[in-house]
């Protein structure tokens, strides 16, 4: 083994399952290759998606063993060949399919951002991927207009934040749904008008009843299951129904002839193959959501920060479901 400097920190799955068998190994430092850069990394985010990619159930299956976690935010330690938007130093955010459960990350240049100013590293590892899928979905696939109704499903979450706060910065009246009044508070905080409990209520009839019997014209939905067939119910005409996930577990099917009736719209929506698939629209994304964050406009809510070594006790609280906004866990 070479010295401790030429080595670093990570949780590495090396099977599919159960997220208490990760273990923290040592890994050797490689160089970042062209259009790379080496981060030593301060925070990263732990998320459902992160639990899903353990489990083997999520859309990519990483080959074995494998470093989970994709987003997180430190300073440029080293840079690759063609790289010139970054400095050794530079504090950055980022995202990667896999790595970022680690104390340094090779990540792709042009998947990482500077660090807005007004954030630290804690709040900077919350950002990337709640705010991207909230905006992809809203502006670019949504179309969401001032004097809209918005309905939040999964309110309570990061993605479901996110959206919250961002349709009420766009102009919208915004309904978001969670499990409890406790968790939902933060909902109301960040900018929801109405809060609806979906254990205690049938919310088409409430949605109908905010509304004017009209519906929402934007629904914003990674939840699916029963939450997306009952928000066939209560979707406006000419409305958009936003497919972000399925934290239900269960992907629903929609009958046609509701969109045919309803003149209504199922869209689906994945942030980060929308920067792939249009290189300059995620371009776009990335400016409009830097200005907006450093203009002090957008405001990830952590739920928590934990240790490098308790990442065990942060996807205890995703499974019971008591995390409200992220879980971020700091490296040092």
């Amino acid at each position: 083994m070479g010295s401790a400097a030429n080595y670093f920190d990570a949780h590495v799955c090396a099977h599919y399952g159960d997220y208490r068998d990760l273990s923290v190994k040592e890994l050797p430092i490689i160089e970042p290759g062209p259009g790379e850069i080496l981060v030593h990394n301060h925070a990263f985010a732990v998320g459902f998606p992160d639990l899903l990619t353990i489990q083997g159930k999520y859309q990519r299956k990483p080959a074995l063993p494998f470093v989970p976690g994709s987003e997180f935010s430190g300073e440029v330690a080293a840079v690759g060949e063609g790289v010139d938007r970054f400095g050794i130093g530079d504090p950055i955010i980022g995202t990667v399919l896999i790595g970022a459960f680690a104390k340094m990350v090779i990540a792709p240049a042009e998947n990482c951002l500077p660090l807005p100013q007004p954030f630290d590293f804690v709040t900077g590892a919350a950002f990337q991927t709640a705010y991207r899928t909230a905006y992809v979905a809203l502006v670019e696939r949504g179309h969401l207009q001032a004097g809209e109704t918005l309905l939040v499903h999964g309110a309570t979450g990061g993605v479901g934040l996110a959206a919250v706060e961002m349709g009420k910065m766009l102009g919208a009246h915004v309904i978001a749904t969670g499990s409890s009044a406790e968790k939902l508070k933060q909902a109301s905080a960040s900018g929801a008008d109405h809060t609806i409990i979906l254990s205690t209520a049938t919310f088409r009839d409430e949605v109908k009843a905010l509304t004017g019997g009209a519906g929402a014209n934007v629904i914003f939905d990674p939840v699916g299951g029963d939450v997306f067939d009952e928000s066939l119910h209560c979707i406006a005409p000419f409305g958009r129904i936003l497919v972000i996930g399925f934290a239900s577990g269960r992907i629903p099917d929609a009958p046609v002839n509701y969109p045919l009736i309803k003149q209504m719209s199922i869209v689906g929506v994945r942030a980060g193959e929308f920067g792939r698939l249009d290189p300059s629209g995620g371009r776009r994304v990335n400016a409009a959501l830097l200005e907006m964050a450093n203009a002090r406009k957008l405001h990830p809510h952590v739920h928590k920060r934990m240790p490098f070594d308790s990442i065990e006790g942060a996807f205890d609280e995703i499974v019971r479901r008591t995390v409200v906004g992220r879980i971020v866990v700091v490296t040092g």
